[in-house]
């Protein structure tokens, strides 16, 4: 998964290139709602896919302030476009200080190269 800061302080959530790799063509996704309170570890959704049924963690604590819409018709976003059009949820963090432990991109690279 990835977070990345977004406006006003929140967080978008979603799936990297390793995640992605394993989904193969992906046909449900459930998230929480908006207004969600949400707690960094516990689980907050699924995505279904030909391959496997892959859990959905929330990063980080806080409210979900907004969900992709484009998912609900196009699940398949999640692995076609993870960065840009397939991000799943936006979360208001309660605690900015957990934003800390969160691998930044380069790190998360390192661990696991993309073979792109």
């Amino acid at each position: 998964m990835w977070a990345l800061p977004v406006r006003c302080g929140d967080v978008r959530v979603g799936f990297t290139h390793v995640p992605c790799s394993y989904l193969g063509d992906v046909v449900f996704v459930e998230l929480p709602s908006p207004g969600t309170d949400v707690r960094a570890g516990e689980p907050i959704g699924l995505v279904e896919s030909s391959a496997a049924v892959c859990g959905i963690v929330a990063p980080v604590s806080g409210i979900v302030v907004d969900v992709n819409p484009v998912l609900v018709e196009a699940p398949d976003k999640i692995t076609a476009d993870p960065f840009d059009g397939g991000w799943l949820l936006a979360i208001r963090p309660s605690d900015p200080a957990e934003l800390q432990v969160l691998l930044s991109s380069e790190e998360y690279n390192r661990f696991f190269p993309s073979e792109e």
